[in-house]
């Protein structure tokens, strides 16, 4: 079976307070994209290793058993166990397209399918809620990718709620450029506080009026940090977005537009570029 890990944007993102645990809580918007990842699973038959592991694409520079896939299907594998359910070897390769520290939770998602799907393919019996439990181990955005709808996140981004925003029909154009922004910088200017609306309320208004209600709260470090990203969102408004925000803590830049937007070649160079309908 071939499936496709779907990346997601951000739409929104407020840095609310911060947990006694060290972590912080948030609200945001989390939507999937069509921009994906292929990845194919099989299972070898007569082979005795738990799993066998391919990698190609982008390169995911890791050992295999760091690797967010194959720790999702070690977890899988082990509560398969406790209730007495064997999974064979499994026969993984990641085809990566997504680019990586990007906000894109590109990572989150190959895990979140290698889970769906293999519980799937060998008819394990986890529900999407067990699933949902057991992937908030791996990362705390993949729950979100077992849903796979826009979802209202809460807690550190794992307390999922439904909801109706579609921006069907639109174009959604990305950049992302050569940085990456560490974990640590994205927030070292972050001042947490409590919306005085939240995110579902602005997304239910018109898209023409989130440009002045729909913030992300990383981006004041980040584009202190990194102007470059700063510039890409302007860009992408210059090219008549109706609304652009960095995606989680960035680094990618999105737009969303009425009509499929026309990037200039020159300005695509050491950058990842993509569009596509929403």
């Amino acid at each position: 079976m071939i499936v496709y890990p779907n990346a997601k944007i951000n739409l929104g993102l407020n840095i609310v307070e911060k947990r006694p645990d060290g972590y912080h809580n948030i609200e945001t918007i989390f939507y999937p994209i069509a921009l994906a990842d292929a990845l194919e699973i099989v299972f070898p038959v007569g082979n005795a290793e738990p799993y066998v592991w391919q990698s190609t694409g982008r390169i995911v520079d890791c050992p295999p058993e760091k690797n967010l896939c194959i720790r999702a299907l070690n977890s899988l594998r082990e509560a398969a166990r406790q209730r007495g359910i064997n999974v064979p070897c499994v026969g993984l390769h990641l085809h990566k397209i997504v680019p990586m520290g990007a906000g894109l939770g590109g990572g989150s998602a190959d895990a979140a399918f290698v889970m769906r799907y293999v519980n799937e393919l060998l008819h394990l019996g986890f529900t999407n809620a067990e699933l949902s439990t057991l992937s908030a181990t791996i990362g705390a955005d993949c729950p979100f990718f077992i849903q796979n709808t826009p979802q209202f996140a809460t807690g550190i981004g794992d307390v999922l709620t439904p909801v109706s925003v579609s921006l069907t029909g639109k174009w959604l154009l990305l950049i992302k450029p050569s940085v990456s922004v560490p974990t640590k910088i994205a927030y070292s200017k972050v001042h947490p506080r409590k919306p005085q609306l939240s995110v579902v309320e602005i997304t239910s208004r018109p898209i023409a009026e989130w440009r002045n209600l729909l913030v992300n709260d990383f981006e004041e470090s980040v584009f202190s940090e990194y102007p470059e990203i700063a510039k890409l969102k302007d860009y992408i408004y210059a090219q008549g977005a109706i609304y652009a925000a960095m995606s989680g803590s960035g680094s990618a830049v999105f737009g969303i537009f009425d009509n499929e937007p026309h990037v200039n070649e020159n300005f695509m160079t050491d950058i990842f570029v993509w569009k596509g309908r929403m």
